[in-house]
């Protein structure tokens, strides 16, 4: 009895001695390997790789990259970075994506190619068109606090006439007609627009700073 009681003993001591050097667990799990200088902080079912997480730094980057600088980002060599931009730029021409890696002022940069460039200047336009002047945004703001409110209104508060750049911020999507006031000779009153929501990051009007808010401290 006490030679079975004392072979007990040591299988249990055996087998806590395995459990702390690693060697069984009763529940056990094996580590997923990695790749060597890629920082797991991923979603679980995406693998970053080497070569995609220089893809992720060249699109989020706006300058030119050199390879050096890449490979510090990375954790690699700048062979290997090489190599890398060589391997994604074979996928975007096989996938024929819009898109390359270039080799811009000494590093590498993410660009569109040429054929689209048509495309792009109209992006551009658009863009350089939805700018406000201090007048228009000043406009703006008080449709944006007083509306519905005509135009007599606006000019009397900003001292100007306020016709053209009311017009122009219709033309922009950001202002619109809701009406005509009840008073003499009916005038048209204005608001903003949905557009004029998203543009500036709003859910509704509600979220609009308070007056109190924009005013300056003593």
């Amino acid at each position: 009895m006490t030679d079975e009681h004392d072979e007990v003993l040591e299988i249990e001591e055996m087998t806590a001695d395995e459990k702390e050097t690693g060697l069984i667990g009763d529940d056990e799990q094996v580590e997923p390997s990695v790749e060597p200088g890629i920082e797991q902080d991923v979603e679980p079912d995406i693998e970053a790789t080497t070569e995609s997480v220089v893809e992720a730094v060249l699109f989020a980057s706006d300058e030119a990259l050199t390879a050096a600088r890449l490979a510090d980002i990375v954790g690699t060599g700048v062979k290997q970075i090489r190599e890398h931009v060589r391997t994604l730029n074979d996928k975007y021409k096989a996938n024929s994506n819009a898109f390359r890696i270039e080799q811009i002022a000494g590093g590498y940069q993410m660009l569109t190619l040429s054929p689209y460039n048509h495309w792009l200047k109209k992006l551009l336009r658009v863009r350089e068109d939805s700018k406000l002047s201090p007048a228009a945004l000043e406009t703006l703001a008080i449709i944006a606090y007083k509306q519905p409110v005509i135009r007599a209104d606006i000019e009397a508060i900003r001292g100007v006439a306020a016709g053209e750049i009311i017009r122009n911020l219709m033309y922009k999507g950001l202002v619109k007609i809701v009406g005509r006031a009840e008073v003499l000779g009916r005038p048209m009153l204005y608001g903003t627009t949905k557009r004029f929501l998203e543009t500036f990051g709003l859910n509704s009007l509600k979220d609009l700073p308070k007056i109190e808010e924009l005013k300056k401290p003593d």
